[in-house]
Parts: structure tokens; C-alpha cells; sequence
């Protein structure tokens, strides 16, 4: 059990954070000695190892997709940092991409923009189980499309020429296999929706367009919806993109207030049911809904 977990080639590579670890081994002991067994030196060891490492502002998580497949990121073990919460995974980024897991056609060989993809987790995910042709992540602050950069690496895939500084791709996979699919093209864009211009987007030509968690203050909700209403009028083909948010109900008056929002703006949704699409079953909060947005 304990090299199926903490001593797992993958936690060796990529510990996840200290305090967890030692909270998980200190239970796991207590667990054996309730048993009457002999006492295991392995267990004793490894939870010494842990005590005499020092607490890290960073941390590696993995997460396990339906598929199979596996997401390894770096994320900062504080749910603020460097004056951001876009350096963790929140709880709608893995209900959106189990849901995305399940409705593959809606990604398959198509160009899917993210909104606030933060340090990745949504997208890596949609490229690994989904297939796109073409994936854009997206986001604005320096250091998030920091770390963004560095996680879509180090799950093997490579970002396209001028899209970032250029970092080499690092897989995590003790014995890499040769892909059943080809890679998606994946660019990193800077885009501040605020400040966003038409030029910006025209390169974009996106198919889907996907947010998780971007729903958190009333302050920027009308940066949102400008913004989906200038991709409403430059999709593929012409086309307005198929849009997808999901979200987090922490406070049901901001959540109200979007809803409110875009029914003002001419932008129509509904909500999409998401029951049983869940990557982490005991950490995902039951009150987290996905909205499809009619541009």
C-alpha cells in the first residue's frame, strides 16, 4: 500500500505537498498499530523523511482522468499567491473537464479557447481526453501564464512557436507510448478582457470556448460578457463559438447577478446537467453548475 501511495514512482517524482503527506502517513500508522501487527520500519522511515523536509510555497498534484490518464501539476500550496488565486485547481475545473471527458464530439478535432485557464488543469485535461485540433489557453497575470507554460510542459505537450518563453517538455510517464491521437497545436494568449480588442481575437477562430471558476466577483462579470459579445461576432466560419461555464456557487447573488447579465446582453443559457462527471468524487463540491451561453 505504501508503494502504491506515497512511495508511488509518480509522488516520488512529483510529491504532493509536504503537510499532506505527513497527515496521510501519520493516519496510515495509526491505522496499522490499531491492528496489532508487527510494527513496519518502511512506514516509520518514510514518515521521518517527510518531518525532516522543509515546508515548500510549491507543490506538485495529480489528478486521474476517467480515461485513465493522468494530470500532473505545480501548484502553490496557498490559495492566494503573488496576488492571485489563479496558482491552484478549483473545485469547477475538474467538474468541467469530467464533463468534457463525457462529451468528447464537443471538442474532437475542433479549435477550443479557455478563458482564465489559470495554471492549466481544465485544458490539459480536454487535450489528453478530448482531442482537439487546436487548444488556446488563455489568461493574464505574469505569473500564472508563468506556471501554465511549465505544467503544459511537463505533461509532454509542446507549445507552439512565440507562444512562450520556451521550456522543454518533460512527461511524466516512466515509460512513454506512442500516442493514439495527434498532439493538439496549444498557444498560450494574454488576454486581459477588459482591455481586449477585436484584432486580438481575430487569430482566435474558436470553435468552443470554455471557462471554469470565472464567476467569483461582481467586479469583472461585465469584462466576461463584453467579452464572449466580441467572440459572438468573431467564431469559425462565422459562426458564433459553442460556450460552456461552469462555476462555483460561493455567493448566489453574484452568481444571480451574471445569470441577470447576460439575459440582459441578448446572451441566452441554460444549465447543462453534469451528475456523475466527477474526477474527485469526495472533493468536489455538490454546488457547482455548468452553463451553456447561446452568443
Amino acid at each position: 500500500f505504501l508503494f502504491q501511495t506515497v512511495l508511488h514512482p509518480l509522488c516520488v517524482k512529483y510529491p504532493p505537498p509536504t503537510k499532506y503527506r505527513r497527515c496521510f502517513l501519520t493516519e496510515l500508522i495509526k491505522k496499522h498499530e490499531a491492528t496489532g501487527a508487527e510494527p513496519l520500519d518502511e512506514l516509520y522511515d518514510t514518515l521521518a523523511a517527510v518531518l525532516n523536509e522543509e515546508e515548500s510555497t510549491r507543490c506538485y498534484k495529480t489528478y486521474f482522468l476517467p480515461t485513465g490518464e493522468c494530470v500532473t501539476l505545480s501548484e502553490s500550496v496557498a490559495l492566494i499567491s503573488g496576488g492571485t488565486t489563479g496558482l491552484i485547481t478549483w473545485d469547477a475545473a475538474l467538474l468541467l473537464a469530467a464533463w468534457a471527458a463525457g462529451n468528447v464530439e464537443v471538442f474532437q478535432n475542433r479549435t477550443v479557447l479557455e478563458l482564465g485557464s489559470g495554471i492549466g488543469f481544465t485544458g490539459i485535461a480536454v487535450c489528453k481526453a478530448c482531442h482537439p485540433k487546436k487548444y488556446i489557453f488563455s489568461d493574464c497575470h505574469p505569473q500564472v501564464l508563468k506556471a501554465l507554460a511549465e505544467n503544459i510542459c511537463l505533461n509532454g505537450f509542446v507549445l507552439e512557436p512565440g507562444t512562450a518563453h520556451p521550456i522543454q517538455p518533460e512527461p511524466h510517464s516512466q515509460e512513454p507510448k506512442a500516442p493514439k491521437h495527434q498532439d493538439p497545436a496549444l498557444t498560450i494568449a494574454e488576454l486581459d478582457w477588459g482591455g481586449v480588442t477585436d484584432t486580438q481575437l481575430l487569430d482566435l477562430q474558436a470553435d468552443v470556448v470554455i471557462a471554469a471558476d470565472v464567476v467569483y466577483d461582481p467586479e469583472i462579470i461585465s469584462a466576461l460578457i463584453g467579452m464572449l459579445q466580441k467572440l459572438s461576432t468573431i467564431g469559425a466560419d462565422g459562426k458564433p463559438p459553442e460556450v460552456y461555464i461552469a462555476s462555483t456557487i460561493r455567493n448566489a447573488d453574484t452568481y444571480h447577478l451574471f445569470q441577470a447579465e447576460l439575459t440582459e446582453a441578448g446572451i441566452g443559457w441554460q444549465v447543462i446537467p453534469a451528475h456523475g462527471h466527477r474526477i474527485l468524487l469526495d472533493d468536489v463540491q455538490p454546488n457547482i453548475t455548468i452553463l451553456q451561453l447561446f452568443l
